[in-house]
C-alpha cells in the first residue's frame, strides 16, 4: 500500500534530486524537516537508508490537522506511513532540530531539505549555520547536497536572510561543485496545510557535490 503526504500536491524540485541519485551509488541518505515523509518515502522505496530529522510531534506521530475545505482532518504521521508501508527499518527518525541535534555516527551519500530554513524557529541562527551543518553530513568527495527554499516575496522577507536572494546562496558552497542552480519567478500557490488560501511564492534550488 502506498500512502499520501499531507504535502503531496505543493511544489517541488525533488524529482529532479531524485533524478540525479539515480546516476550514482547511494545507500543512505539525510531528510532535514522530514516532515510526514513526502521526501523520506521515495528514498526509502529505493532501499536507501535515511535518517529522518525532524522535530514537530505532529509530523512524525500523526494526529488531528486542518486542512483545506475540511473541517478537521487526520494525518497518520511518519510512523505510521513507514510501518503501512513496511519500511520502518530503512529509517532511523531523530526527533530533534538540526541545529540541535547530536552529530550522527555516519556521514550521507545524499543530503535533502526542503523550505526549512524559512521557517521562524531557525531565525535566530544565521543561514551559514545551518547550511554548514547539512553540509557536514555530506560524505567527502562524492555527497550531493539539495536545498530547495523560499525567496522574498513580501517587503519583510528583504530583511531576512533566511529568504536569500538569487545568488546569495551559492557563495556559502565555495569550493562545491554546483551541480544544479535555479529558481522560480513568484506562482500561485494552491491552498494546503497551514495556508488555507491561494498564495504567492519564489522557490530557489542549489544542488552541489561536497569536495
Amino acid at each position: 500500500m502506498v500512502t499520501t503526504s499531507v504535502w503531496q500536491d505543493t511544489r517541488t524540485f525533488f524529482p529532479l534530486f531524485l533524478d540525479l541519485l539515480s546516476a550514482r551509488k547511494v545507500e543512505s541518505a539525510c531528510v532535514v524537516g522530514a516532515s510526514d515523509g513526502k521526501f523520506v518515502l521515495p528514498l526509502a522505496r529505493r532501499g536507501i537508508r535515511v535518517l529522518a530529522v525532524e522535530r514537530d510531534p505532529l509530523a512524525l506521530n500523526g494526529g488531528q490537522i486542518a486542512l483545506p475545505g475540511q473541517m478537521g482532518s487526520t494525518m497518520p504521521g511518519l510512523r505510521q506511513r513507514l510501518a503501512v508501508e513496511g519500511l520502518s527499518s530503512f529509517v532511523e527518525i531523530v526527533e530533534s532540530n538540526l541545529l540541535d541535534m547530536q552529530a550522527p555516527a555516519q556521514l550521507f551519500d545524499a543530503v535533502w531539505t526542503s523550505c526549512s530554513w524559512h521557517y521562524s524557529v531557525n531565525h535566530s541562527r544565521p543561514l551559514a549555520d545551518f547550511i554548514a551543518t547539512m553540509a557536514a553530513l555530506c560524505r567527502p568527495h562524492r555527497g550531493l547536497l539539495g536545498a530547495e527554499y523560499m525567496m522574498p516575496v513580501e517587503p519583510r522577507h528583504l530583511s531576512i536572510e533566511h529568504y536569500p536572494e538569487q545568488g546569495e546562496v551559492r557563495r556559502l558552497f565555495r569550493d562545491w561543485r554546483i551541480d544544479w542552480e535555479a529558481y522560480t519567478v513568484p506562482f500561485l500557490e494552491a491552498p494546503h496545510v497551514e495556508q488555507f488560501t491561494e498564495h504567492i511564492h519564489r522557490m530557489g534550488l542549489i544542488i552541489a557535490t561536497r569536495p
